[in-house]
């Protein structure tokens, strides 16, 4: 939703104590930005980085199994969806990494519960109202500064970000900073309250971000390529217009739904596909062209795979493990990871082999360059 004092207000009931006191911004390069794109549902990864050589696959799948001219060479053993033909360039510039086998222990098929460990890099048996990304930042924020922590561009929730002093949910730039000056003023001194003068911080920060995307933090057109007309080619322009307008902005979250796929999945996923293999296309461009990219980081996640075995509608039930996009100018493209075999399923699923709070350290670890909140889960070798 849009910003507003009561939406503020509501979700200050979830921050923890500690939110009352300052904190300080320790070592970090906040310089670079996170970009998380979700797709909503649960995307096959099977039929998105297909093990072409594999003849289980076929068995697994004889009705939606792709091949010849649906799928585009990776290297001797995996093809990629041509729905995502539009990142072949990335790929072979060596700018886009596949992390095979991405999941979790004693995993979870239910949707909501499923992202809610995504979320907040919860054990399956472990319940945490914070998320991930609001935990890192209630122990290392970015410079004070900042126009905001994080922002939400979509209608999904704050998801990683659930529980942290400073982002801003985002649907329309104008309407926001509108909706934000509207707000009515609260008092000055809050006296001896820390509960109010909590508030009334969180407001003047609240007041700086409307500020600071209404005048230069958001430029009025984003460089380079044009943006396709979708959900998701919307919520990525203005990505990279908040982004080409300079505003210090650490982690920007855009939002596809659609990939629950248990009827029909070839053409429900190609069209899916086709939208994010375009809307990150045209972002990658955009970053490219204003020399941005290196500053930039891209990474995909959805809340699980899919099934092994096709289902009896032509489509695909909940799952375990998928393979994940990161892209970035500093990204050592390629595969990483080991690819789940096809002839040692649990269940009918497959087994992960790469935990997601792997990709979770080498964001903090390699990217920010701040210590990792799970120093059990080491970083994947793939930022330069």
């Amino acid at each position: 939703m849009d910003i507003s004092r009561r939406h503020l207000l509501a979700g200050m009931g979830v921050l923890p104590l500690l939110a009352l006191s300052p904190r300080m911004a320790l070592a970090g390069n906040w310089s670079r930005i996170l970009v998380l794109v979700e797709l909503a549902g649960g995307n096959d990864g099977l039929n998105m980085i297909v093990p072409q050589t594999d003849p289980l696959y076929r068995q697994l799948r004889p009705g939606i199994a792709l091949s010849g001219d649906r799928l585009a060479p990776l290297d001797e053993r995996f093809g990629l969806n041509t729905a995502l033909a539009s990142l072949m360039p990335a790929w072979r510039d060596g700018d886009l990494a596949v992390v095979q086998g991405v999941g979790y222990p004693d995993p979870d098929r239910s949707h909501f519960r499923s992202i809610d460990i995504w979320d907040t890099a919860s054990g399956s048996a472990e319940v945490l109202t914070q998320g991930w990304l609001a935990q890192l930042f209630s122990r290392e924020a970015p410079p004070g500064d900042f126009t905001t922590e994080g922002l939400v561009l979509g209608h999904d929730g704050a998801g990683p970000l659930a529980g942290a002093k400073r982002f801003v949910e985002l649907r329309n730039p104008g309407r926001f900073v509108r909706d934000a000056k509207r707000s009515p003023a609260l008092p000055a001194e809050a006296g001896s309250n820390p509960a109010l003068q909590h508030i009334v911080r969180v407001q003047a920060e609240i007041d700086r971000a409307a500020a600071g995307l209404a005048g230069d933090g958001i430029a009025a057109t984003a460089p380079g390529l044009a943006f396709p007309k979708t959900v998701l080619g919307q919520q990525l322009e203005l990505a990279a217009r908040v982004i080409a307008g300079q505003a210090q902005v650490a982690v920007i979250k855009v939002t596809l739904g659609g990939f629950d796929t248990h009827i029909n999945q070839v053409p429900t996923q190609h069209r899916l596909l086709e939208e994010v293999g375009t809307a990150l296309a045209a972002f990658r461009g955009s970053m490219l062209a204003a020399g941005l990219w290196d500053r930039v980081l891209v990474m995909t996640y959805s809340e699980f795979g899919r099934r092994a075995a096709e289902n009896g509608s032509g489509g695909t039930d909940h799952g375990t493990a998928a393979p994940h996009f990161l892209l970035g100018g500093r990204v050592r493209g390629g595969f990483h990871g080991q690819a789940p075999s096809l002839a040692s399923l649990e269940n009918g699923d497959l087994r992960y082999t790469t935990d997601f709070r792997q990709l979770y350290s080498t964001i903090l670890q390699s990217w920010w360059e701040v210590p990792s909140l799970w120093p059990d889960q080491r970083p994947l070798g793939l930022i330069a």
